[in-house]
């Protein structure tokens, strides 16, 4: 088996790059904007035949939500356009795909965990974009696993774990939002996952089903839920008041609900999904290490 990453320098893809220690028998191809232009359908092409992969993981995104809003073409281009560049190449080579969303392409106005049946409705450029990419990358290669996921952390790259342990070592007390409910996700269970997932297209390839797919961490929490739980577990003794999300106005709206349901992949693929606060305390002890 030989597996090309993409954005192999994210939160996701050093996850993988960890994992993929374990898996000697395969061989992994990682690759970022400095390797692979996924903009460049030529490029991608070309890639493609020289490499021949078996499988690819769209681990690579335009993240930044409140830019995007200013910043359409740029997040239009890796979100929308290269998901569908990359499922083509794929499919011209007969390799399966697995492409990485976002919760984002939701309106936020649920009140129950989301299936994948659920209707999509994003209010901004970035789960726009990020809507798109699901479509042309199905259009393009109808095999495609599409993975949508939430609240992304991990121990490397910047997020809001890191962000919370740097501001409640520099502060004594800290504003959070409790309107905004979803599931931290590690990066490191998403890895597990996908490559579990990979797992099985080798060694039973009918129990590879295409399609829409959930993950995140069990549980159901808010920004304040995640921030004290950060602090309890790294003894930083940081007051964190909760506030509502009118008092941090941002070019774009954040889904007050986005609690995802994991019932398909559970059951499609036999994973065991880690419930949040445990996962949290895992990668904080890799953080401090």
């Amino acid at each position: 088996m030989k597996i090309l990453i993409t954005g192999a320098y994210g939160q996701l893809g050093n996850e993988i790059k960890v994992l993929s220690e374990k898996y000697s028998a395969w061989e992994f191809i990682f690759t970022d904007v400095d390797s692979l232009d996924i903009t460049n359908k030529n490029a991608v092409a070309d890639f493609f035949q020289k490499t021949k992969p078996d499988f690819i993981v769209n681990c690579a995104a335009y993240t930044a939500v409140d830019r995007a809003e200013t910043e359409v073409e740029t997040a239009t281009k890796i979100n929308a356009t290269a998901p569908g560049i990359l499922a083509n190449a794929a499919s011209e080579i007969s390799a399966k795909i697995i492409h990485i969303s976002t919760d984002y392409v939701f309106s936020g106005e649920a009140f129950l965990p989301l299936s994948e049946e659920e209707p999509v409705k994003p209010t901004g450029i970035y789960g726009k974009t990020k809507l798109e990419g699901e479509k042309n990358c199905i259009k393009e290669n109808p095999e495609s696993v599409i993975i949508r996921t939430s609240w992304l952390y991990s121990a490397f790259g910047n997020n809001f774990v890191k962000t919370m342990l740097r501001l409640g070592k520099e502060r004594d007390a800290l504003k959070v939002v409790f309107d905004q409910i979803g599931t931290p996700t590690y990066a490191g269970d998403l890895a597990a996952a996908i490559l579990s997932i990979i797992e099985i297209a080798e060694t039973e390839p009918v129990n590879f089903v295409s399609g829409i797919y959930h993950y995140s961490n069990e549980g159901v929490a808010s920004w304040f839920d995640f921030s004290k739980a950060v602090f309890e577990i790294s003894g930083l003794n940081c007051k964190v008041s909760p506030v509502l999300s009118k008092e941090f106005p941002t070019p774009a709206k954040r889904p007050s609900y986005s609690v995802l349901n994991k019932s398909k992949i559970r059951n499609t693929f036999a994973l065991e999904i880690p419930y949040w606060k445990d996962s949290l305390e895992v990668c904080m002890n890799k953080i401090e290490k």
